[in-house]
Order: structure tokens, then C-alpha cells, then sequence
């Protein structure tokens, strides 16, 4: 799947979420899940996949009802665009806090936790003593 920068609402997240989940889904697939997971109606769950739709975020397949809707974004890619976006938002400064309070705060396999020791080897070879603040122009800093 291609990257797009697609931006999408904590909503429509829990809908893609359900459809990169099953691979594909028709209308009443998706309508059943959200209706269990968060207790939408049908009308609910039809717009918000009318909204994925319009943002090309997925695709509608087949010639007659029972439609299937696919993805279009990839979960990864989309994942790591919004990941993206946040950081590009807030202080260089902060990143590494930030990363750290997310690691805290989430359940880690002992193989995610290897890889990202991994990551953190390699890039301590090439990183700064400090990261500069990336705010305002000029010599001002957090």
C-alpha cells in the first residue's frame, strides 16, 4: 500500500482500525463490529465509512450490494504518518521525553523491547550531545 497523508478522526481511527483488522468487510460486517465495540448505530458507522471513503482512505469494491470495503492506506504507514505529524508539532526538545512517557506507558513484547534497544545502539553512535530547540528562529530556546 502506498503512503498517503491522509488525516482522519479518532472515529473514523476506530472503523479502520476494525477494517485493516478483517483485511476487507462489508457494510454489515463493520456495522455489527462497531455496534459491539463501541455501541454505534448503523447510520453511524455507514457515515464514517462514507467519510473514510471520500478521503480515499477506502475503497468500495463490487457492482451490487453487499458491497466490500477495503483499505487503501496501509495501518503502518498511516500510523507512522500520524506519528509524524505529532512530533513535527512539538519541541525537538521534547521528543525523546515524549518517547520515553509512550515506551512507559505501553505493553511491550520482550521482541519490540529488543528492537528498540537495537534502534537506540545505532543511533547513539551518530547522536548529539543535546537536541537544539527547533521553536523560533534564532538563538531563543524552550
Amino acid at each position: 500500500m502506498q503512503r498517503k497523508n491522509v488525516t482522519i478522526t479518532d472515529s473514523e481511527w476506530m472503523v479502520m482500525r476494525a477494517i485493516w483488522t478483517m483485511g476487507h468487510a462489508t457494510s454489515r460486517e463493520l456495522i455489527d463490529a462497531m455496534n459491539e465495540l463501541e455501541g454505534w448505530s448503523a447510520s453511524t458507522t455507514k457515515t464514517l465509512l462514507h467519510r473514510l471513503i471520500q478521503k480515499q482512505a477506502v475503497a468500495q469494491h463490487g457492482g451490487s450490494r453487499p458491497f466490500t470495503y477495503k483499505p487503501v492506506v496501509g495501518e503502518k504507514e498511516s500510523m507512522a504518518a500520524t506519528a509524524d505529524d505529532l512530533f513535527d508539532h512539538m519541541c525537538a526538545m521534547r521528543a525523546g521525553s515524549t518517547i520515553a512517557d509512550v515506551i512507559q506507558s505501553r505493553e511491550l513484547s520482550r521482541a519490540d523491547i529488543a528492537n528498540l534497544q537495537a534502534i537506540l545502539a545505532e543511533k547513539a553512535k551518530t547522536a548529539p550531545e543535546e537536541v537544539q530547540c527547533n521553536c523560533l528562529p534564532g538563538d531563543q530556546t524552550c
